[in-house]
C-alpha cells in the first residue's frame, strides 16, 4: 500500500508540474503579438481580426481562455494551425510527423544504452590496469563530447561524414543509410554520459568490502565484475534515463533541421519562426509532457530498483 501512495504521489507531482507549465506557456503566448494567429494579417481590417479573435475565443479573460483549452485537450483537440498550414487540424500534423522523430529517437536512444555500457565497463575494467589505455581513450571522449557544444561536433559529424564517408546530406526515410549520421549525432552525447557514470559507479563497487571478500574467497574476476559490481552499478543509471530522453528531445530540434528530418524537431523551429502561436503552444505541450514523463519513470525505476529508497518517508525522499 506504501508503494501505490509513492506511486500515486509521484504521478500527481508529474501533472501538476505539467500543469503549471502548460499555464505559463499559455499565457505567454498570450502576450506575444496577435499576428501568429492569422495567416495574411496584413490584408485583414481591425474589424476583422477583432471578429477572428472573438470567434478563437482570444478575447475571453485568460483563465476562461485556460479553462476551454484544458477541456479540449481532454477530448485530444490541439486546435488547427493558423500559418504553417491554415485550418489544419494540429493533431493530425503530428501525427504525420511524430513516427519520424519516434523512430530515430527510440533508435538513438537505444544504442548510446548500449555503448555507453560498453564503454563504461571497459574503462571501469581499464582503469585496473597498468597502463590504463581505455579508459584515458573513454576520458578523452567523455571530456570533449561534454564541453564541446552539441551544435558544433553535430556539424563535424555532417561535415565529415558526408565529405569523407559519403554519406547523404539529407533524410530519406525509404533509405536507411541516410539515418546513420542523424543517429549518431543523436546518440553520441548520451552513449558518454552513460559511460561516464557507469564508470565512476563501478568503481565504487570495486571498492566496497564485499568485493574485497569475494576476491579473497577466490570468486573469478570475471564473475565479480558481472554478477555483483555491473548489477548493483547499473541501478543507479535509472535516474539518468529523465537526462537521456531530454537530451535526445533537445538534441532532435537541431539534428532534425540539419538533416531536412520531417519531424517533430524541425516542425517545432519551422512553426517558431512562422509564429504559428497555436502549434507553439501545441508542441511545447507535447514536449514538455514527454519531459516530465521521462522524469517521473526515471524516478519510478529508480525508486523500485534501488531498495534503499525509503516509500515510507516524506515526499518520497531518498535515503
Amino acid at each position: 500500500m506504501t508503494t501505490v501512495k509513492y506511486v500515486l504521489r509521484r504521478v500527481l507531482h508529474a501533472f501538476a508540474t505539467l500543469f503549471i507549465v502548460v499555464c505559463i506557456v499559455f499565457v505567454l503566448l498570450r502576450w506575444m503579438p496577435v499576428e501568429g494567429y492569422f495567416n495574411n494579417f496584413e490584408r485583414m481590417s481591425d474589424t476583422a481580426i477583432q471578429v477572428s479573435l472573438q470567434k478563437q475565443g482570444l478575447t475571453e479573460p485568460v483563465p476562461v481562455q485556460i479553462y476551454k483549452y484544458f477541456g479540449r485537450l481532454l477530448k485530444g483537440d490541439l486546435g488547427v494551425s493558423n500559418r504553417y498550414r491554415q485550418g489544419y487540424p494540429i493533431s493530425r500534423i503530428i501525427a504525420q510527423k511524430a513516427p519520424v522523430s519516434i523512430r530515430l529517437g527510440v533508435i538513438s536512444l537505444a544504442i548510446s544504452l548500449v555503448a555507453g555500457l560498453i564503454l563504461g565497463i571497459l574503462m571501469a575494467r581499464s582503469s585496473q590496469t597498468r597502463w590504463k589505455l581505455l579508459d584515458k581513450f573513454g576520458t578523452v571522449f567523455i571530456v570533449l563530447t561534454q564541453a564541446v557544444p552539441a551544435s558544433v561536433y553535430c556539424l563535424l559529424i555532417q561535415l565529415y561524414g558526408t565529405g569523407i564517408l559519403g554519406f547523404s546530406m539529407l533524410y530519406d526515410e525509404k533509405n536507411p543509410v541516410t539515418w546513420i549520421l542523424p543517429i549518431f549525432s543523436l546518440s553520441i552525447g548520451n552513449a558518454a554520459y552513460y559511460a561516464m557514470w557507469l564508470r565512476r559507479y563501478m568503481l565504487d563497487e570495486s571498492n566496497r568490502d564485499y568485493i574485497r571478500l569475494a576476491r579473497a574467497k577466490g570468486v573469478s574476476e570475471g564473475k565479480i565484475v558481472g554478477s555483483h559490481i555491473f548489477r548493483n552499478a547499473i541501478v543507479p543509471l535509472a535516474q539518468y534515463i529523465p537526462q537521456s530522453i531530454m537530451l535526445t528531445l533537445v538534441g532532435s530540434l537541431y539534428v532534425e533541421s540539419l538533416y531536412s528530418i520531417p519531424g517533430m524537431g524541425g516542425l517545432l523551429v519551422q512553426v517558431i519562426k512562422l509564429q504559428d502561436n497555436t502549434m507553439v503552444q501545441a508542441l511545447v505541450l507535447i514536449y514538455s509532457a514527454l519531459s516530465v514523463l521521462g522524469l517521473l519513470f526515471g524516478d519510478l525505476v529508480m525508486a523500485f530498483l534501488d531498495p534503499r529508497i525509503s516509500f515510507e518517508k516524506k515526499e518520497g525522499i531518498r535515503r
